[in-house]
């Protein structure tokens, strides 16, 4: 499955080419619960291979309850991620499953 092209903004990162989204609309969860953070969704800009969901420790600028202010997710951010994702085992140019990472304290954790 691919993240739709639509809203997508393009980065390298180590000389390769993905593009990333972040969903404007926030989810029902997102929106309701404390504890909806912002999801980043990766592919390689290329070759369609696995898609990498991030799952942030940022809040949702929409989520109703919680009361923090988020920071924003940035490019350099959304690099740094696929960084540690690749170390993690994620491979963007080969298919199969989603690979979902979650960031804690500035690091990336694969999930399951």
């Amino acid at each position: 499955m691919s993240i739709p092209k639509k809203g997508t903004r393009k980065i390298i990162v180590d000389g390769e080419p993905f593009i990333w989204l972040i969903r404007r609309q926030a989810t029902y969860t997102q929106s309701c619960y404390a504890g909806g953070n912002i999801h980043v969704g990766v592919e390689h800009a290329e070759k369609q291979g696995s898609v990498l969901v991030i799952l942030t420790d940022r809040p949702h600028p929409q989520c109703l309850v919680d009361i923090n202010e988020g920071k924003p997710v940035t490019p350099s951010d959304v690099a740094q991620w696929i960084r540690q994702a690749v170390r993690l085992g994620w491979q963007p140019q080969r298919s199969g499953i989603t690979f979902n990472v979650q960031i804690a304290g500035g690091r990336a954790e694969k999930i399951y």
